[in-house]
């Protein structure tokens, strides 16, 4: 999959294209259904699959005093997107120019002229333009007008009142509230995959392994990320694959790009009186010095949390509870 950074980037020589464009945070499964009509178009069409996304979150310009959490970093986004068929994602920042282009200006130089779209893809709730102005319904009355064909998608939502629930819309707002709410397996259902952050391993306090015999690969990430509530998790750590990781590589004894049932920390560590928020992985049956390396982690359950202990052996004793548990609710490694 191409991936073009800045309208700039985006090929001349383009001839034709199926688009979706929205911010995809997550890539949940409301998202998905939008890629997967324009990935179908588009091979319907024999032109390639576009997603267009933003970075920064636009409520950085537009609502700089409330924005979200992001669930999904530009790269795991790409990394959705390929998998879901997409051909090429264009990242843009939104800048004076761009905010200040009137609906049809915006869909004139943006969808017609840059992309030589043949098909555009949106949700209900999508807007474009200055100050927001245009809408779904804008962009299907400027397809016609210009010869574009406009699908637009209703909201997806789960529950309908007959399981005793009111029902949701899955949004990235309704992710993030489960997230917040400790609710993993919640977040899940709407993602239509385990909830997953990504970042690079750490050195820790050195707690983990010389006085509480659970070494842990230790992962710090700014506040633009989103994680679930303060807590101990089931779900599992991978060890991302560089390109000189030869085919079944070990770290350790820990095999690469293989998912691996951890006990998962989140939040600061009150019995040592450290208030550093962090994510904290104790991988199963397995110890390997991972610093430097690129892993993932995904939260299954949530099993209990965040507590303060009086000493270390009634914390070595909870800790011990939580790998149980999580051999339970996470029985084996994957690939």
């Amino acid at each position: 999959m191409d991936i073009w950074n800045g309208l700039d980037e985006v090929p001349s020589d383009l001839q034709g294209s199926v688009v979706t464009i929205g911010v995809f945070d997550g890539v949940h499964r409301g998202h998905q259904t939008l890629i997967d009509t324009a990935v179908t178009k588009a091979r319907e069409l024999g032109v390639p699959a576009v997603m267009m996304t933003f970075d920064p979150h636009p409520t950085v310009i537009f609502l700089p005093k409330s924005v979200p959490p992001l669930l999904a970093t530009v790269e795991q986004r790409a990394v959705s997107a390929a998998r879901y068929g997409i051909d090429a994602m264009l990242v843009v920042a939104f800048d004076d120019e761009i905010i200040s282009w009137s609906p049809e200006e915006y869909f004139r130089r943006v969808i017609v002229d840059l992309f030589k779209a043949k098909a555009v893809v949106v949700g209900d709730n999508f807007t474009f333009g200055s100050q927001a102005s245009g809408t779904s319904e804008t962009m299907k009355e400027l397809g016609e007008r210009y010869g574009v064909d406009v699908t637009v998608h209703g909201l997806l939502r789960d529950g309908d009142g007959t399981d005793g629930t009111d029902g949701h819309t899955v949004c990235s707002s309704w992710i993030r509230e489960q997230l917040a709410a400790g609710n993993v397996a919640g977040a899940a259902g709407a993602l239509g995959r385990n909830f997953t952050v990504r970042g690079v391993v750490t050195r820790g306090a050195g707690r983990g392994g010389a006085a509480l015999g659970f070494p842990t690969a230790n992962l710090y990430f700014p506040d633009s990320q989103a994680l679930p509530a303060d807590g101990v998790y089931a779900g599992d750590l991978r060890i991302l694959p560089t390109q000189k990781d030869p085919v079944g590589a070990l770290v350790g004894d820990m095999p690469v790009d293989v998912h691996l049932p951890a006990a998962i920390s989140v939040g600061t560590n009150p019995t040592f009186g450290d208030e550093t928020r962090s994510v904290e992985a104790f991988v199963l049956d397995h110890e390997a010095d991972l610093y430097g390396r690129k892993v993932t982690v995904s939260f299954i359950d949530h099993i209990r949390g965040m507590e303060s202990y009086d000493g270390l052996e009634e914390l070595v004793e909870a800790i011990g509870n939580d790998v149980e548990a999580t051999r339970r609710l996470v029985p084996r490694q994957r690939g």
